[in-house]
């Protein structure tokens, strides 16, 4: 042990900061970068203690130790940044086993209709980065070793790092806001995202998390027979509604629907309620609504694939409904949507979309629904399968980041034939910059175009007696929403069926596309509603699959 003198002093001071900036940095809010943040790493606080170790039982970590730890700190660090930047952008805490299933995915999206050249030299600048990151880790790690083998410091650092640690675990029992001193711990999301994942791998595990399912015991007789709509609003979140701005961009655009809605002599109600997701992973709404059940945890929705749960699919099929899955975002191989058993799916590959292709998601919604038209709701379609439909139908073009977007077209025969965009219009469509990080003005466009199509569908292509239910999947992402947004999502119901509107509006509705301010229920709730509005409880032997 020897006396520690200035230099040696400085690069410990210099260590400890920077360790401590790496482990406790926040996002640069809308964008994918960092600032610093005043808090303390508990995480560093035990690393100390760890050095301290080192040093008075093996005279100091050797350089493969070090180089271990400056892998363990290094994935601390790329995991809070995954961390605090999904919850920037997407609104939610990153999820290991769901979001790692989707890494491709992504990719596929950032270098759709762009260089994957320069999709390529990104990756290659990552991983450059990264191992940067590492040399300066264990660099920092080896400067903080070598000031703990000086006195004082060798005595007082541990201390001060064990009372840091101890002060930690005590002061949430004192009901001290620890949050305000100490950054969240790295390890303990990956804690909490590794029992996760064991949870969504062991089947037994997977079944005990279920809750209990909603009594699918009801008829179908107020519908009449009507064909059925479910139309989930890709990123249609509360916030076109509480955000005065977008809100207000959006108006003419809602009050075109509003007319359409009324001149085409149906009416509208409207409710707001509580998504299970945020941002993105829409397939947790879609499930919630079609389950009854809260599939806020992926594990719950994982349970639900391999359980025989009732759903509305087996429910309208089981009152003799022909059952869609329109599902035009579906571009590989889609296995566990076939747990929900509809008679026909849609997906890219099998929509019979000839046009060109508008970015990743290449069919426009406004296409897509003409197809949906054409070969399930028209008249013409009858002819093969009279019975009525019951459709689920998630749209794509307001998925993040909101471009390339297509234009509006009046003839809906030219949509689905695939003749309905010239050239220029696509090129035109695909050189409009995407931007993830100031991505506002591109939602308010996508919605303009959604309102508009839907507006026009309604108006000129709708069969009258149609009950179409339209329900945002999810808030959009959150350089969209800003912070601390609620998961608020828009559902309306629109129909001439005036049987059906009374008996939504006696369970909460209201009259028009303005819901109330306050969420009537979380989306799966949503699911008895809407089977005691439809019809009447089972006295007969009806087979409802269980």
């Amino acid at each position: 042990m020897s006396r520690m003198g200035g230099w040696p002093l400085v690069r410990l001071g210099l260590a400890l900061l920077g360790l401590n900036a790496l482990l406790t940095f926040a996002n640069l809010w809308p964008g994918i970068g960092v600032v610093p943040q005043l808090r303390v790493s508990v995480e560093l606080a035990l690393l100390v203690i760890v050095l301290a170790l080192c040093v008075r039982f093996a005279r100091g970590p050797s350089p493969r130790s070090a180089g271990v730890l400056a892998v363990i700190v290094s994935f601390g660090v790329l995991w809070r940044y995954a961390d605090v930047t999904s919850r920037a952008l997407l609104g939610r805490p990153v999820n290991l086993y769901w979001d790692g299933q989707h890494v491709w995915q992504l990719l596929r999206m950032a270098g759709a209709e762009q260089a994957w050249f320069a999709l390529g030299g990104g990756v290659m600048a990552a991983v450059l980065l990264i191992g940067l990151l590492f040399l300066l880790l264990r660099t920092l790690i080896s400067w903080t070793a070598q000031g703990l083998h000086h006195s004082p410091v060798q005595s007082a650092l541990p201390l001060a790092a064990l009372l840091l640690v101890l002060a930690w675990c005590i002061a949430p029992r004192l009901g001290f806001p620890v949050h305000q001193v100490f950054a969240e711990p790295v390890s303990g999301s990956v804690a909490k995202q590794v029992r996760a994942m064991a949870r969504s791998m062991s089947p037994e595990r997977l079944d005990a998390s279920l809750p209990a399912s909603p009594a699918f015991d009801r008829d179908l007789s107020v519908l009449g027979g009507s064909d059925v709509v479910v139309l989930f609003l890709e990123a249609y979140g509360a916030i076109t509604l509480d955000d005065p701005h977008i809100r207000a961009s959006l108006a003419p655009a809602r009050e075109v629907l509003a007319r359409a809605i009324s001149r085409s002599d149906r009416s509208v109600v409207s409710a707001r309620v509580v998504s299970p997701t945020f941002g993105g992973a829409s397939w947790l709404a879609h499930a919630a609504l079609l389950s009854g059940l809260d599939t806020r945890e992926p594990d719950v929705y994982a349970g639900l694939l391999r359980s025989r749960r009732s759903s509305l699919v087996s429910h309208f099929s089981a009152h003799g409904y022909r059952t869609v899955a329109w599902v035009p975002g579906i571009q590989r191989p889609w296995p566990e949507g076939r747990f929900w058993g509809f008679d026909r799916y849609g997906e890219l590959d099998t929509l019979g979309y000839r046009g060109p292709g508008f970015g990743y998601w290449q069919v426009p919604d406004q296409a897509a629904m003409a197809l949906l038209e054409r070969d399930e709701l028209s008249a013409a379609a009858r002819h093969g399968s009279p019975a009525p439909r019951f459709v689920m139908f998630p749209t794509v073009s307001t998925h993040a980041p909101f471009a390339p977007l297509a234009p509006l077209v009046s003839d809906w025969a030219a949509l689905a034939a695939g003749t309905a965009y010239t050239p220029a219009e696509r090129e035109a469509a695909l050189a409009v910059p995407q931007d993830w990080t100031q991505p506002t003005p591109q939602y308010i466009a996508a919605f303009r175009y959604t309102l508009g199509w839907l507006a026009g569908f309604i108006a000129e292509r709708a069969d009258p007696d149609l009950v179409l239910i339209v329900i945002g999947d999810h808030q959009p992402i959150g350089a969209v929403t800003g912070p601390g947004a609620p998961w608020d999502v828009p559902v309306h119901v629109i129909s001439r069926n005036t049987e059906l509107l009374a008996r939504l509006r006696g369970e909460g509705f209201v009259n028009g596309l303005q819901p109330p301010d306050r969420p009537l229920a979380p989306l799966q709730a949503l699911t008895p509603l809407l089977l005691r509005v439809f019809g009447e409880p089972l006295h007969t032997g009806v087979d409802v699959p269980g």
